[in-house]
């Protein structure tokens, strides 16, 4: 008999409160273009959708649901990471917590 998948919490819940905000979504929109050396016209502010903010995370995470952050210390910790770069992304834009 297989385990079910693990619930998720607190993380689970933060994560997904994050993937939801749109100040995020406008990160990642900025921090792929910087990274891939795009321009505006070929990724615009609003390209990243929440489930592509939700599928970032996964990724970077390495994890498949974020129900594992809870359960994951290294993912844990890699949101951690993400978190503290966005809020310092947001200090730097001057965009209101």
């Amino acid at each position: 008999m297989t385990q079910p998948p693990p619930k998720g919490g607190r993380l689970a819940r933060q994560a997904a409160m994050l993937c939801q905000d749109p100040a995020f979504r406008l990160y990642l929109d900025r921090r792929r273009r910087y990274k891939q050396g795009l321009t505006e016209d070929q990724l615009p502010d609003g390209t990243h959708n929440e489930q592509d903010a939700r599928d970032w995370l996964c990724a970077a995470c390495q994890i498949e649901s974020r129900a594992e952050l809870d359960h994951n210390p290294t993912a844990a910790a890699m949101l951690r990471t993400i978190k503290q770069r966005f809020t310092h992304w947001k200090i730097r834009q001057g965009v209101p917590a």
